[in-house]
Order: structure tokens, then sequence, then C-alpha cells
């Protein structure tokens, strides 16, 4: 099957009111179980239920707009993975979303924390993670946020340019109290994911990490080795997000390992360490078929023992960032449609603009990227045939769409509940005031009950701020 472009159906060879890759269903109140975490299916009546409770309840319970977690789910995925890459070191990515129930959760299951900022590591840190089993990346780290995981001893810092080294090398100095900070230096292979430009993170034009081909990266390598002040213990690469499989790592982890070896023959010493990144994608629409953890697994470990037996270098200890794949499946957002609007398009079709209590202030990723997500009408069975709509939020623009194109049933109406898959990556993270417009709560459920991990902001707290 061919993967959607990650930059939505702008991308597409031809453009429809319903892109190519969206078949019409033939029952439009079904789930697509891919899309979906393991404790979601729809009751009899047609409503959606999570881990024992109906999206109605929660509605009742907690209103609308609502990210709902399903615990049990992210805890799997979290154990998938590190069963899959049993040996390695998985760090769970902070910035897809990150609270301190979270990173225990992740923490319980084997998984270290990746934080890119010093709000992020701070979360890890209240959270109670082994700060041993945190890492800090970040391509401007101010000398606070330095300080801060200089000061909790987390297991290593990835170093991102020269002008951060010498201000590591200057801080561990001025500190004075014998901490020899881990470092990893990340480098840019020139391999370009099939990903969004703008979360392509490995091609030469781009603000992360040493070029491998500019010989940057060496010269990197080379500094940390020689600074008394600093540990190297290795190397990381990130090819991007949002991955289907791992045949761009091979290209990666060959330049890579041929860094790593290229230093060792320099300095006779083997660095112990390498991150091959990971960015796996996930299902946001039919379109994505994802690997398991395990396929990956099987593929990546094949790889590097393929390029270290190729570099006549020994495997040095892995690790890997799933990103958005643990926590983007194990939620769903939940809104309340507001207006319905069907549209008179060109050549008499109609699409159906289904407005909801929230938009791009809680997803920005469609309106960013032009990302495609699904839905699904969750409040009650249809009888309606499908009609193509497009769900969008309330927000004062024309771009604020969280659903670009999806099937729902032409009687959706004023009050109904629709539910967005695949919502727990990003969505949160990314949230603003825009509009000033209070960002929704994120609850977990599991065995029916209701744990709030981040309450609903009110407009008190958004009037707070403003001390004019």
């Amino acid at each position: 099957m061919t993967h959607m472009h990650v930059a939505g159906s702008i991308h597409a060879d031809v453009l429809t009111h319903a892109p190519g890759w969206l078949d019409v269903p033939a029952d439009v109140n079904a789930l697509l179980a891919p899309l979906w975490s393991r404790n979601v299916a729809k009751n009899a009546d047609g409503v959606l239920t999570v881990a024992g409770l109906t999206v109605t309840e929660i509605a009742e319970q907690v209103g609308t707009p609502v990210y709902v977690v399903d615990e049990d789910d992210l805890r799997h995925r979290a154990r998938e993975f590190a069963a899959a890459f049993a040996g390695w070191d998985v760090y769970y990515a902070g910035k897809s979303f990150l609270c301190t129930a979270v990173a225990r959760w992740v923490a319980d299951e084997g998984l270290g924390v990746d934080t890119c900022s010093g709000g992020e590591l701070a979360v890890a840190l209240r959270a109670g993670v082994d700060p041993a089993r945190i890492g800090l990346h970040g391509n401007n780290k101010s000398d606070t946020e330095i300080e801060l995981a200089l000061d909790a001893g987390v297991g290593r810092i990835i170093a991102d340019s020269f002008d951060e080294i010498a201000r590591l090398i200057r801080l561990v100095r001025t500190r004075d109290r014998g901490e020899r900070p881990r470092l990893m230096v990340r480098v840019t292979t020139g391999v370009e994911a099939h990903t969004h430009a703008y979360i392509a993170t490995a091609h030469e034009d781009q603000k992360f990490g040493f070029s491998i081909a500019s010989g940057n990266a060496l010269d990197a390598l080379l500094q940390v080795h020689a600074a008394s002040e600093l540990e190297l213990i290795g190397i990381h690469s990130h090819i991007g997000s949002q991955i289907f499989d791992a045949e761009g790592f091979a290209v990666a982890a060959r330049r890579t390992l041929g860094l790593h070896a290229e230093f060792a023959a320099r300095t006779g010493v083997e660095p112990p360490e390498m991150d091959l990144g990971g960015g796996f994608g996930i299902a946001y629409t039919s379109a994505d078929t994802p690997a398991t953890p395990a396929e990956l697994a099987e593929a990546m470990r094949r790889i590097v023992e393929v390029e270290c037996a190729a570099h006549g270098v020994a495997v040095p200890h892995l690790s890997i960032e799933p990103g958005r794949a643990i926590s983007g499946p194990s939620a769903f957002a939940l809104y309340e449609v507001g207006t319905v609007k069907r549209v008179e398009l060109d050549g008499g079709a109609v699409r159906t603009y289904v407005a909801v209590d929230g938009g791009m202030s809680d997803n920005i990723r469609t309106a960013l990227y032009a990302a495609e997500y699904s839905a699904t009408l969750a409040s009650r069975r249809s009888a309606a045939g499908p009609a193509i709509s497009r769900v969008v939020g309330k927000h004062c623009e024309g771009g604020d769409i969280l659903v670009r194109d999806e099937f729902l049933p032409a009687d959706v109406t004023p009050g109904d509940l629709v539910a967005v898959p695949a919502s727990g990556a990003y969505s949160r993270s990314m949230a603003s005031n825009y509009n000033h417009v209070p960002r929704p709560p994120v609850i977990a459920v599991a065995d029916g009950r209701i744990q709030t991990l981040l309450r609903r902001e009110t407009l008190d707290d958004i009037l707070r701020l403003d001390v004019g």
C-alpha cells in the first residue's frame, strides 16, 4: 500500500473533492481498528466506548473538547517497544506529549524519557524519573537549561552545535563541582526521510546537528573527546518523523557508523554508544500501514550488524526514540458539533462542514502541515448514508481545519459528538490559546475510571497572565 504523504492531500497527484486514498465506507458507523487504541470500540447503539466508559459519559463528566488517553494502550505500546528492542535503550519522546503521570507510566514500563527543553526536563524530574534515564536535546539550550540538566545528573546531553560544546565546557569550569556530563554528538546524515519538510531532520539544509559530509561532525566529536570537562559517549542520528519502515535507517546507519569508524581510527577509541533516532510512523488514516515494533527491531538489528561488520567495529550500545508511535495512537480527541453547513462545490458536489467546539488551538498539525486525520460520529448510530465532510474548528481562520476529508453520516447535527483518533501526539503539546480559547483537559481512562492528567484551562487562567 502507498503511504499517504505526511503533508496531506495537497501533495496528492490529483485534487478531488474526496482524495483518492479515501474510500467510500460500506458502513459509515464502523471503526477502522488500526486507527484506534486497543480498548476503543462502539457499542450496539453506535456509541464510542473506551476502557469501559462511553464518550457520552465522558462528555457529561468532563465536557468537550477533551483529549482521552487509553492508559492500558499507552503502557502496552511502551512495553512492546521495550521488548522488541531488548538490550537497547528506548526513550519516550517527551515532546509528543508529556505530563507527570505519563512520564511515570513509561518509566514503569522500562523506558527512558527524551526531553528537549527545560520545561520538559522539569516535568520528567517532577515525575520521579531516574535522571540517569533522561536525555536533553535541543539546538539552542540556554545556560539555565544546561545547568538544570547538570544539577539533576541527566544520563546524556545531546550536543547540537560548537557554541553549545563551548558553553558546556565553560559552565562545567565555572561550577567547579567535579562533574563530567555525558555527551552525544548529534549528526546529520544527508538522508531525507519521507516526511514533511518541517519534520525531516537529517538533510543538510536545516538547523539540527553536525553535518557528516562537511566534516563538522568529526570535528565536533574530536572536540568533545579532547575536552577533559566532557565525556563523549557516542553519536546521535535522527532522520525524521512519521517514518514507516527501516529503509532510510540503512543509509543513515552506514554513514553514521562510517563516522564512528573514522573517529576510532583517528583516536584509537570506539565510542561506546549510538542512538539511531526513530520517529516511527502511526496510522492517521486508512492510507497508513506502519510497521510493528518487532518488524522495526529486526530490520534495525540486521542493519547495524551488517554495517558494523563492514566497518570493522564492535556493535555499540544502541538506543532509539520511537517518537509518536507510543503516545499518538493511545488517545483520541472528543468534540461536540456546534454547526453544520452543506456547501455546494463545482460540478454540483456537496461538502458538509462540521464545526466543532475545538479547532486549530488544540490540534495545529492540519493547519501547519496539512496533515490528514480521520473522524467518526461517536455518540450514536446513524442510518444515513456517507457524506464527504470536513471537520473544522471555531477559530477565526479559513485554515482552521481538524479533519480535511472524511465520510461522516449525512445526518450529522448540532449536539452530536465526533471523535478524532491518533490525537495523542503533538495535539496537546503544540496546543495554544489562539483567540483566547482555553486548552482542553487531558484525561486517562482505565477500568471504567477517569483520571485527570491535565485539567481544563479556564478564562481565569488566561486572564491571570494579563497584568496590564
